[in-house]
This record gives structure tokens, C-alpha cells and sequence, in this order.
């Protein structure tokens, strides 16, 4: 199965799915395994590092986490949704698309993203405190047509999953459905304040169901609405009704500080976001960016410690709260450290700037002047290519906060920009922000890593290693 065309590939696991979709209310576990057989076959001979028989337990122990889990899904998520997900995230992106972007790799000598981070618009309903977009209101855009261009030129490299960020991508709806429709073997995702989600638009995201949300939450009403404006922690809660309601994929994008960073990780505050229908929530570390930045919110070394732990014990499969946890900041050792530069992904801004990463406002190619070839080619990406990873302790993965001497350097040797439009940054008051936290984490980091049991990937994506 492994040599199956694209097309015969993706039309046997539609089989499949349509009849786990008929077969809901009973067999479903029987019909789940076979979803897990056909994906073990298909990626029979790539370096993948899965149990596939410790899944198929999983899968079938009622008692067990992830079988309650995907049971919620299979209850509780609208069919068209639930089968356009399994085949555009599972089988394109994740199968088709891993296959192909190793092969991508090789041919180019470059990274080959898994996934592209694009700002439709720099627009925005709200006046966030400490938000950019906030002041320098709609004056970018990236027309429907670069939007589409980029996705064209992704899927040529096996490029299957996309996401949205801005601004307020939701101003963009209309476009952003536009491209779920013309592009319908994708996944998108949208990161959102969930003020613009209404019935209507519940509506159309169930219809094209290649459409996830991940919407911002501070934590409680009071600190959500006072950085965020009053009233709209209720609106938050409303979207979420709304999406579940309508049996819609969604989840939580917080960014934890020294201030909120017990309370975002709480068993109650978890369980708030299962009861909501949340299925992910993806955790961001706050990164010092701005020339205004506060560093009084970079969280100390035990609280960082705290965080990575307790998001580990969130998210387990085996006894977990129900929740899939991310946290791009503490999970480098499960992907090999950074992940930006187009490693895994890279953020292309309003402006049609290619940035490494949406925290790195440096670039040296834009979308209307260099194809994502002559982007993942220009100099500043293949520094990133060359020296990944920044740190051979993963725990230690970003060349700002953790590294930012790496930084410095790349930026320099490559003449990047800045593309920070509202005030731009030199990279040394950036990176100078960062040297305490980094000097305060490392002892923590390096005795944390040398107590972990690391295993050794069958397949990392560097240029410094042979992955043949």
C-alpha cells in the first residue's frame, strides 16, 4: 500500500471513513483500528517512530484516555467535519505530506515546511493592550489571490495544512471559506478571538468542514477582559457554545506569563475548556518582542519547569484530562528543538514578509517578489537550515530566548530586515532582552536534560544530519 498513487490512496482511506462515519454507534473502535492499519501500511518505509500496536491498545481500552477521547470526537463532532478532517489532516497532511516533503528536502536541499502561518489582514474588532494590530489598524492586507497563491505553491512541495493569524483573521471569513472551498484536500486553521464567530459562519466552517478555530483565552473573565476588553470573555464563551453546538472542531491558543501561568494550566480551568468542547489547546511561552515589551512577564525557571510538566500530564494518553496540549516552547525534545526557519513551518506576515517564525520579525524575501522556493532558498532560511538544532538541548531550543547570541549572528550575517511596522527592533535590543532569562534557564535546562532518558530519532530534519 505504501506505492499507492496519491488519488487510489486518498480514495481507499475515504472507504474507510465513510463506513467508521456509518458505523458510528457501534463497531467503532473495530472501524478506528482500521484507519490506524491502513496509515502503518501506507507509511510502510518511512522513518517513523510510532508504536502502531501500543495505538491499537489505546484505541480499544475504554479505560484509557485516548479511547475516550476519540470517542467524544465520534459523539460529539458533525460527520462531514469528522470525515474531511481524518482525510486532509490525517491522510494529506499527515501521511501524504510528510512523504512528500522529505522527498522535498532532498531535491532542494532546504527545509520544506510541514505547515505555513499567514496574516490575512493586519485588521482587528479589538484594542488589545500590548497588541500592535490594535494601532496600526487595516492597512494590510494579503489579497485573496496571494492567499491562494501561496497554498498552490505549498502543495507542490506536499504542503497540506495551513493557518491563519493576524490582526483578526475572521475579518477575512468570506476569503478564508473561499479558500477551503477551492482548496478542499487542505486543512486550515485560524487563530481567532472568537468575537466574529456567529451561527451563520458556524454554518459555513460545518459545510466545507476543512476548518478548525483556536481561540485566545487569558484565563479568567477579569484578566481575559482587561487585557482584552470588557464583555468579551462572554463572547468567547458564546463562539464555543456555538461551535460545539454545531459539531465543529476547535480549540484554545493561550500565551502564559509569570502572571497567569498557574491559572491557564488549573484542573478547573481545564475542564472548563473540555466541558466547552475544546479539543486542543496550544500553549505559547511569552516571547519579549517589541521595543515596548514587558520582561516582567517572562516567567522565572520554576515556573517554566511547573509549565512543562504539568502540560505533559494534561495531555497523556494513557490517564490525561481530555485535553491534546501543545506547548512550543517545552516540547523541543519531541520535535528536535526549533521548529521554525521552515523546519516545520514558518509565518509569512500582512505585508507578504517571510519571517522564520511569528515571533522573529526579521526577513529578506516577501510573497509578491520570491516564490516559497526562492524564500526557503534566501539567506536568512538557510541559516536556519545550516544551524539547526541551535542547542543540542532541546529544552533549549530557540536562537532568541534561549540562544540569543545565535540570533544576532544570523540576522547580521544574512543583512535581514526587521518587519516590525509599527516600531522596528534592532535584533541586539531584542536579543539583549533575553540574555538574563536565557543565563537563568540554562543551569535548570541543562540539569533537566541530562536527567532525560533521550531517544534518538530515526528521522531528524537537519541539513547537519544524514537522515539517508
Amino acid at each position: 500500500m505504501s506505492n499507492l498513487g496519491h488519488t487510489a490512496a486518498r480514495a481507499t482511506a475515504s472507504k474507510i471513513i465513510d463506513v467508521l462515519v456509518k458505523n458510528i454507534d457501534k463497531d467503532r473502535e473495530k472501524e478506528m483500528i482500521k484507519l490506524i492499519d491502513f496509515m502503518e501500511k501506507y507509511m510502510s518505509g518511512e522513518k517513523l517512530d510510532i508504536d502502531y500496536d501500543k495505538v491499537r491498545e489505546m484505541t480499544c481500552n475504554k479505560d484509557c484516555a485516548l479511547n475516550q477521547y476519540l470517542n467524544r470526537l465520534m459523539d460529539e463532532l458533525d460527520p462531514n467535519v469528522i470525515k474531511t478532517t481524518i482525510l486532509n489532516f490525517g491522510f494529506e497532511a499527515m501521511l501524504h505530506g510528510t512523504k512528500t516533503i522529505r522527498k522535498m528536502r532532498t531535491v532542494h536541499n532546504c527545509n520544506i515546511p510541514w505547515l505555513i502561518l499567514m496574516d490575512p489582514t493586519s485588521a482587528c474588532n479589538l484594542h488589545c493592550t500590548g497588541c500592535w494590530a490594535a494601532e496600526y489598524g487595516n492597512k494590510l492586507n494579503l489579497s485573496y489571490e496571494e492567499l491562494s497563491n501561496v497554498v498552490k505553491q505549498g502543495k507542490e512541495l506536499g504542503v497540506y495544512f495551513y493557518m491563519f493569524t493576524g490582526g483578526e483573521p475572521l475579518v477575512r471569513k468570506r476569503d478564508i471559506i473561499k479558500l477551503c472551498e477551492e482548496h478542499h484536500e487542505c486543512q486550515f486553521l485560524a487563530f481567532t478571538n472568537g468575537t466574529l464567530v456567529d451561527e451563520a459562519f458556524c454554518k459555513e466552517m460545518k459545510r466545507t468542514g476543512n476548518l478548525a478555530l483556536a481561540i485566545s483565552l487569558e484565563g479568567s473573565p477579569e484578566v481575559n477582559d482587561l487585557r482584552r476588553g470588557a464583555g468579551v470573555y462572554g463572547k468567547v464563551m458564546h463562539a464555543m457554545e456555538l461551535l460545539k453546538k454545531n459539531g465543529l472542531i476547535f480549540g484554545t491558543s493561550i500565551c502564559y506569563t509569570s502572571k497567569n501561568c498557574e491559572s491557564v494550566t488549573s484542573k478547573e480551568f481545564v475542564k472548563l475548556m473540555v466541558d466547552k468542547g475544546c479539543r486542543y489547546a496550544m500553549y505559547f511561552h511569552y516571547m519579549p518582542v517589541g521595543n515596548e515589551a514587558s520582561l516582567e512577564l517572562l516567567p522565572t525557571p520554576e515556573q517554566r519547569m511547573y509549565i512543562k510538566d504539568r502540560i505533559r500530564e494534561i495531555r497523556k494518553l494513557e490517564n490525561g484530562e481530555g485535553l491534546f496540549t501543545m506547548d512550543f516552547q517545552n516540547d523541543g525534545e519531541f520535535v528536535g528543538g526549533c521548529i521554525a526557519g521552515g523546519r516545520n513551518y514558518f509565518h509569512i506576515n500582512a505585508n507578504g514578509d517571510a519571517e522564520p517564525c511569528v515571533f522573529i520579525h526579521y526577513s529578506g524575501a516577501n510573497i509578491r517578489t520570491h516564490s516559497l522556493l526562492e524564500i526557503l532558498k534566501q539567506p536568512l532560511f538557510l541559516a536556519y537550515y545550516h544551524n539547526q538544532p541551535f542547542n543540542e538541548n532541546h529544552l533549549r531550543p530557540c536562537p532568541m530566548l534561549e540562544n540569543p547570541e545565535i540570533l544576532q549572528r544570523l540576522v547580521k550575517e544574512t543583512g535581514a530586515k526587521s518587519t516590525d511596522l509599527q516600531s522596528p527592533e534592532t535584533v541586539e535590543h531584542l536579543c539583549t532582552k533575553c540574555e538574563e532569562y536565557a543565563r537563568n534557564w540554562k543551569p535548570y535546562a541543562d540539569k533537566l536534560w541530562a536527567n532525560t532518558k533521550v531517544t534518538s530519532k530515526s528521522y531528524e530534519n537537519y541539513a547537519k544530519r544524514d537522515n539517508k
